[in-house]
């Protein structure tokens, strides 16, 4: 069988299963089978090596298990480079040597990731960082010094991270830069200097500060206090200047440029309606090319006239929206990402010379022609006057009144839903499900006064939105008021959970991967590397020692005794974030109290599920647990689980209530 492809004969029986027409739904399509939402890619994220000699991309081998390969450009054959046994890489990197891969990988989701680097002519695998419990969190590489890289590893402290130096040819570590405490993020030159940091203060403020040289010490650059966001990007090629991600005296994130000097700031890029989003900054002449500000869709602003054709040109090769993953060290030859809300990621390799885009693969080609739904940009206004934004996604075929639907709620929460192919999404709409997402207070990319509006409202003002989400889609007539789902993994879990324990006559059921049901025990467990980071959980959270009370009340393990929906719950034994005791007190609680509640532990998984197997099998339990409560459509689970998943399953059935 070809590395990365599905062999004929599963080939063949998912396409004849996707042509069986639905029992009792003529104008509905086929169903999707989840292996092909939710299975590894056929290919995906290609980068151009800096010589622009070799491609690279992710892809599954024989077993199933996603590999780097590497094709020679112009060449016909390709090759695994990496040999990864059972999770599969997710990330990784070009070394500016021209020989050298690198890849983090941690130990079934523990997210102790090690830098792995693959010597491409010797084709030898050396594990950079071989330190048990160690993190990789920062690296950095460079066209000047081709032979060394830096690092950022808790090695010494685990709550901390210092900046290591890395010789690629010897594997030699030595330590470079020392935290002084409170640093969570670092900013280093081309000459791999370390010449800025970024600090969390006990007060939850952020000072960015700089240093001329290595041997000189830090001062502070710039100041900002809790609530407003304050982010190194990169400095200038003379040195003089750095650029930053601001909202000191804005309502939204701005791009602006600070001189080193005289302390002056002038404004790059901005948006009064929307925080800046991605910035694309040129890798060598560090220039800030463009900025997206993306409320609805993407929307980039151009900085440097020099890419103002390339992006022009872009636009017109595909209606989706783009991005510049990879790009040579000549400037020749960027990579590109297309994303669509109805069709699978596409890459495109486009000449800068000829403004000529070339496609290079499909994601994922067995989505195409498929009948898939539109994403459609959404506004609502809570209870409180706040304008909310969202996503609506309806079923293909089926009148837009009185469906089944699934709140599908966001992780972080500092985080926010964006427009675009989403696998989960798309599996909801083609089982008929309406589904709404929903960009709560809290979220990020609406300005500070909206994510501060967040502050210690887990459970509250959080929710509201929430519920006041659903009640719009059945005012709307798009719901059906008795037939309700909240979905979501985080914190997008514990809005599950909270959902059914705090406004229980709002949802029919609710689906909780790995979200945390104790907000003090959730606080009391946070990964070490987070300690820098206290401060400002008890800011947006609350703090143990002073809001006791709001964050028990704001728990939905203390409000148990209201869940009466059934419940399934998704959890990776490894997990850092959200340990595994917040899924099994909860699962104890309920069952407690009389409710019903499907519990599946997968053991070899962290945060979330990277194996496709776990992946395949827990949407499989979820789809049946929705079809159960909202009538949808369902691809039948063949056996107790997806062949390869480590699953794990309790089931608790609620206890009879006494007439």
């Amino acid at each position: 069988m070809p590395p990365g492809r599905t062999s004929r004969a599963l080939a063949a029986l998912l396409i004849a299963f996707a042509a069986l027409p639905a029992a009792g739904e003529a104008g509905a399509p086929p169903v999707i089978p989840r292996e092909v939402l939710f299975g590894n890619p056929e290919r995906t994220m290609p980068t151009i090596s800096p010589d622009g000699a070799r491609l690279a991309w992710l892809a599954p081998d024989e077993r199933n298990v996603e590999q780097v390969f590497v094709q020679v450009i112009g060449e016909p054959k390709s090759k695994a480079v990496t040999a990864d046994r059972k999770r599969g890489i997710r990330n990784y990197l070009w070394a500016e040597d021209d020989r050298t891969l690198l890849y983090l990988q941690d130990v079934e989701g523990d997210e102790n990731f090690h830098l792995y680097g693959v010597d491409l002519d010797t084709h030898n695998i050396r594990d950079f960082t071989p330190f048990q419990g160690v993190r990789v969190e920062q690296v950095w590489v460079s066209p000047k010094i081709p032979d060394s890289i830096f690092v950022s590893l808790n090695l010494r402290d685990r709550r901390l991270f210092d900046v290591y130096a890395v010789d690629l040819r010897t594997g030699a570590v030595s330590l470079d830069t020392e935290n002084p405490g409170d640093v969570v993020r670092w900013t280093a030159t081309d000459d791999l200097e370390v010449r800025a940091a970024e600090a969390e203060m006990p007060d939850g403020s952020t000072e960015i500060r700089y240093r001329r040289s290595p041997s000189a010490a830090f001062t502070v650059l710039a100041k900002a206090p809790f609530g407003d966001e304050l982010r190194c990007l990169d400095f200038t090629a003379d040195g003089r200047r750095v650029y930053l991600r601001s909202s000191a005296g804005a309502n939204t994130v701005r791009v602006v440029s600070k001189d080193l000097l005289s302390g002056a700031e002038r404004v790059v890029a901005q948006n009064a309606d929307v925080d800046a989003g991605p910035v694309q900054l040129h890798p060598r002449r560090h220039v800030v090319e463009a900025v997206d500000f993306p409320a609805g869709r993407q929307s980039w602003t151009i900085v440097d006239a020099t890419v103002k054709a390339d992006f022009e040109g872009l636009r017109r090769l595909s209606g989706g929206d783009f991005t510049v993953v990879s790009r040579d060290r000549a400037d020749k030859t960027w990579i590109v990402s297309f994303n669509e809300d109805k069709g699978s990621r596409r890459f495109y390799s486009w000449d800068r010379a000829a403004r000529k885009g070339t496609l290079l693969f499909v994601q994922q080609p067995r989505l195409e022609g498929l009948a898939l739904a539109p994403m459609k940009p959404v506004t609502f206004e809570s209870r409180d006057g706040l304008v909310v934004h969202g996503y609506l996604t309806l079923p293909v075929g089926a009148p837009p009144k009185g469906l089944p639907l699934v709140l599908f709620v966001h992780g972080g929460p500092w985080h926010r839903d964006a427009w675009g192919f989403n696998p989960t999404v798309q599996w909801l709409a083609n089982r008929g499900y309406a589904v709404l997402q929903v960009n709560f207070r809290g979220s990020t990319g609406y300005g500070k006064k909206f994510l501060n509006a967040g502050n210690k409202q887990w459970g509250k003002k959080m929710h509201e939105d929430l519920v006041d989400a659903v009640r719009w889609a059945v005012k709307e007539g798009y719901a059906d008021p008795a037939k309700v789902a909240v979905y979501g993994g985080s914190y997008g879990g514990y809005a599950a959970l909270a959902g059914v324990a705090f406004t229980p006559e709002v949802f029919r059921c609710a689906v909780d991967l790995v979200g945390p049901s104790n907000l003090l025990t959730l606080l009391a467990s946070l990964p070490p590397y987070w300690e820098p980071l206290r401060a400002q959980f008890h800011q947006r959270v609350g703090d143990p020692k002073k809001d006791d009370t709001l964050l028990f009340e704001a728990s939905p393990l203390h409000k148990a005794e209201a869940i009466k929906a059934p419940v399934l719950i998704g959890q990776g034994a490894n997990d850092p974030r959200v340990k595994v005791a917040e899924s099994e007190q909860i699962v104890a609680a309920i069952q407690k109290n009389g409710g019903a509640v499907t519990y599946v532990l997968y053991p070899d998984e962290g945060h979330g599920f990277a194996r496709p197997e776990n992946r395949v099998d827990f949407t499989s339990r979820a789809e049946a647990f929705l079809a159960e409560c909202l009538g949808g459509r369902l691809e039948p689970l063949q056996g107790e689980r997806i062949p390869g998943s480590s699953a794990q399953v309790k089931v608790v059935k609620a206890k009879a209530t006494q007439p």
